[in-house]
């Protein structure tokens, strides 16, 4: 069972990918964490993963598919994955079909959560992160805790990632509309696109998915 998860950043694919992994028994793979590991590695291609996050920027598709592919070979993917966050571009896509034809198989559903630019903006530029457990906290949602500027659980400082920046939030959201309209169109036309309103609640998202999910696989 091979499922692509669309979504731009801040549109909630993260949560729901973990709850399609969980229900389904299949791996997670996120790209975002791939970046953000190679990017504290501090080797070659971290440094050159970080330069690219940190201008907001989509990391280019020759570094991104050769994370990618090490990846969805590894065992924990033998029984299928969803991808969170790859492919994000008409090229990423037509390189995964091109290595999962290979072993006779193919993305069987891409799963795309719609969220509006201005809900997107205020999602992200709000989101604080704790320095010692990582627990995120949102100005519109946690306004205590960011007031005081210090996690609840661990008491640890709570700082923004220079990639939740409203400035570079909005460049993020900019990059990922104009890459991935084609992307949408791909999978729309192969018949595989399935839209999902991801302005709800996380459980009524959380419903339409896995509502999704069943009429599929039913």
């Amino acid at each position: 069972m091979h499922i692509v998860l669309l979504g731009a950043p801040g549109s909630g694919k993260g949560t729901q990918a973990g709850i399609i992994s969980q229900r389904l028994g299949i791996a997670h793979v996120a790209s975002g964490d791939l970046f953000r590991e190679a990017a504290n590695r501090g080797d070659e291609l971290g440094q050159q993963v970080k330069s690219y996050m940190e201008k907001g920027l989509l990391v280019p598709d020759e570094i991104t598919i050769k994370m990618i592919s090490e990846c969805i070979a590894a065992p924990d993917c033998n029984k299928g994955f969803i991808l969170d966050g790859f492919p994000r571009t008409l090229g990423q896509a037509k390189a995964l079909d091109e290595a999962l034809g290979e072993k006779g198989e193919s993305v069987e559903m891409a799963l795309y959560i719609e969220v509006s630019t201005k809900e997107l903006v205020r999602r992200l530029s709000g989101r604080f992160i704790c320095r010692g457990c990582q627990t995120i906290y949102h100005a519109i949602t946690s306004p205590r805790q960011v007031g005081a500027g210090r996690c609840e659980r661990c008491g640890g400082e709570l700082y923004q990632r220079s990639d939740d920046l409203p400035e570079t939030v909005r460049k993020r959201i900019e990059v990922y509309f104009a890459e991935t309209s084609p992307l949408i169109d791909y999978y729309r036309g192969e018949g595989k696109l399935v839209e999902i309103n991801g302005e709800g609640a996380i459980e009524e998202v959380e419903q339409k998915v896995l509502g999704a999910l069943k009429g599929k696989w039913a």
